[in-house]
């Protein structure tokens, strides 16, 4: 599909074969908070996950893709999740899975390439994300393609025993 082929990354449905990159995904504790994740996840359970994967989005309410470079490496994944085809609006995640990748436009291609899809192909009004008041380098990813903060979450993350607060941001489609 020409829409989510970039000019360095192309984005690409989940395949049985990346069940060890969504494990070593799942199972990162550094990036837990990101996916307010507790407990590490097992082979057997992404493996059940994968084969569902290929169910339409209007039906199960979300879409994972993998960012891909041009040599089929795995980079990371982008994410659709609470899809509300009533009120046209979704959340997006991203996750670029090595930091020696970060930082080098990956990420922002890729949610360039997910903002074109969702306005095109799925009909949608608005985009959101959340993002810890920290994480600075989502920030200017998520502000650099047009999302706009509009909203503070006070004390809505809770991890290593404190407390932080979390930045709605929104993209909507005029």
């Amino acid at each position: 599909m020409i829409t989510l082929k970039g000019e360095h990354i192309y984005l690409r449905a989940l395949e049985p074969e990346d069940l060890e990159f969504i494990h070593a995904i799942e199972n990162d504790e550094s990036i837990w908070e990101l996916s307010c994740t507790q407990t590490p996840y097992s082979k057997y359970l992404i493996k059940q996950y994968l084969e569902q994967a290929h169910k339409d989005i209007f039906e199960v309410k979300q879409l994972r893709l993998v960012i891909c470079n041009y040599e089929n490496e795995a980079l990371g994944l982008i994410d659709l999740f609470d899809f509300d085809f009533k009120n046209k609006r979704a959340g997006v995640g991203i996750l670029v899975k090595e930091p020696k990748d970060r930082s080098k436009g990956i990420g922002s291609e890729a949610l360039k390439l997910l903002i074109n899809y969702c306005f095109t192909h799925l009909d949608l009004h608005q985009l959101y994300c959340n993002i810890s008041e920290d994480n600075q380098a989502s920030i200017n990813l998520f502000t650099k393609q047009g999302f706009k903060e509009v909203g503070l979450k006070k004390d809505w993350i809770h991890f290593n025993g404190s407390f932080k607060n979390e930045y709605l941001f929104q993209l909507i489609n005029n």
